[in-house]
């Protein structure tokens, strides 16, 4: 898809510049579900120019803290000289800063009914939720690649005993469409969800988002969504995309994401994150 970048502000700078990882930042390896864990020159120079004039660069994701320290790492956040990151996980359940990891907060829920909703229609289902530092408990293990760290086998009852912050629930045999239907079939009662690209379901606490935890971090940098460019491709960013003052939709989104965004800027193969970036801060 083309890029439909629209007419900028006359004179707003983003003072936020939120981005989402795979996809947005990181290129899927097509076909697979997963992704290269390498950042562009083109991304990781527009990144720095947005640190250099004095804005902040949030990455916000699905992933667990864990897997989203090395992405830190790869963008050299935070510069030398610089106060601690700040840090979007786990579609807003969780935020750290960095370095080194340390959760500055976290929104937890009773994930056994939902699960247990799911698993009845589809029992072959993979379950998953986070160790912190670790990996993984899941209830058999996930397709190579889908998970960072260690798997750790347990029984259903182990794995959503106690409140978590986010479950993960796939089924390789299932389809999105599937998974689309289900979450709206069963309603979730008392969880909110999010389908992925695949059969992929991320289980969340109610009224917890992407644009949620954003909202935790301007407040603490006395910023508003007013101040914020929002970049992603995922159904876990409508909400993020909503919510700041420009979210743009990166080329290869669904068509639900793009209708959330303002305006849509070239695909991740085309570095769209950057050329989008590059539009308030150039080089």
């Amino acid at each position: 898809m083309s890029a439909t970048l629209g007419p900028p502000a006359d004179d707003w700078v983003p003072g936020l510049v939120a981005l989402d990882i795979d996809g947005t930042l990181l290129k899927w390896v097509e076909g697979t579900g997963q992704h290269y864990e390498q950042v562009s020159a083109e991304v990781y120079d527009a990144v720095a120019a947005v640190l250099a004039a004095g804005s902040h660069v949030v990455l916000a994701s699905g992933r667990s803290p864990h897997g989203m320290t090395l992405i830190a790492d790869l963008l050299d956040l935070p510069r030398e000289g610089s106060d601690r990151a700040w840090v979007v996980a786990s579609n807003g359940a969780v935020l750290f800063r960095y370095p080194p990891l340390d959760i500055v907060h976290e929104e937890t829920f009773d994930a056994s009914d939902a699960v247990a909703a799911v698993l009845r229609e589809h029992p072959e289902a993979l379950v998953a939720v986070e160790e912190r530092g670790v990996g993984y408990k899941v209830n058999r293990p996930f397709p190579e690649g889908e998970l960072s760290g260690e798997m750790i086998e347990a029984p259903i009852d182990d794995i959503v005993g106690e409140p978590v912050s986010r479950v993960i629930i796939r089924d390789p045999s299932a389809s999105v469409e599937d998974f689309v239907a289900l979450g709206a079939r069963l309603g979730l009662h008392g969880t909110d969800y999010v389908v992925g690209w695949t059969a992929w379901l991320d289980l969340c606490p109610v009224g917890v988002s992407k644009a949620s935890g954003l909202d935790h971090v301007c407040r603490h940098l006395g910023l508003t969504a007013d101040d914020v460019l929002a970049i992603g491709d995922g159904r876990n960013d409508l909400e993020m995309l909503r919510w700041a003052r420009r979210g743009v939709a990166m080329g290869q989104a669904v068509d639900e994401v793009h209708e959330a965004a303002d305006a849509t800027t070239a695909s991740v193969y085309d570095e769209g994150a950057a050329v989008e970036i590059r539009r308030w801060f150039p080089a």
